[in-house]
């Protein structure tokens, strides 16, 4: 179930509006490192609109980019568990505005933010500040650069931050690691040589024999 403010539930009810996406990207600037925030959303000129922030919960301003820089968004999968879901977001290819974002700027793994705001049908303004439904980082990018009397297009595949979740620890279990944790840690000072050390016990020099573990019957012995 989505939790939704009672104007956009009310707006829902009345079955009276006009649906917009909202769309953020936190882009990296390739020469700096620096993260770039663009955002554009599905109508014409260029607006300031409040959207609920989706790691506060907060209302937060932001200013959008129209003109015909968004096309179209798939339907975005609404589940109800920890599945990587995928969204096909298509830009125009034509627009300045577009082309700067994905070629001046690195969008690889950017962070993506849809919103869905909702407009009064009469007084054209946003009833409540536009619900988050998806969060997650450009997986690929593919720039269609059209031949003549062809039409181009920037498709962006977006995987949900649940992706995060499937991600592997690289850390080791070494000393450089864990000093990194915690500095003057020294527990696994000797991890990288312990294996290879010798105990002698009795006459005879050597490792010594470990036992190998035996196979369980049934899940018992």
């Amino acid at each position: 179930m989505r939790n939704i403010s009672a104007e956009n539930l009310a707006a829902l009810e009345a079955r009276q509006l006009v649906a917009r996406d909202f769309l953020w990207f936190v882009a990296r600037d390739r020469a700096t490192g620096a993260p770039v925030t663009d955002g554009m959303w599905s109508d014409v000129d260029n607006v300031s609109a409040a959207i609920v922030h989706p790691d506060t919960g907060l209302p937060v301003t932001r200013d959008w980019y129209g003109s015909g820089t968004l096309v179209q968004i798939d339907d975005i999968p609404l589940v109800a568990n920890l599945s990587v879901q995928n969204v096909n977001i298509r830009l125009s290819q034509v627009s300045e505005h577009v082309q700067t974002l994905v070629r001046q700027y690195d969008c690889r793994q950017a962070r993506v933010e849809i919103y869905r705001g909702l407009f009064d049908p009469d007084s054209r303004q946003m009833v409540a500040p536009a619900e988050c439904r998806f969060v997650g980082f450009v997986d690929t990018i593919t720039i269609n650069t059209p031949s003549e009397n062809e039409e181009g297009s920037v498709t962006m595949v977006c995987a949900s931050h649940t992706q995060e979740m499937t991600r592997s620890n690289p850390s080791t279990r070494s000393h450089a690691t864990q000093v990194l944790r915690q500095a003057g840690d020294a527990f696994y000072t000797d991890a990288d040589t312990s294996s290879e050390w010798e105990f002698f016990w009795g006459s005879e020099k050597g490792k010594v024999a470990t036992q190998k573990k035996r196979k369980k019957l049934f899940g018992i012995f």
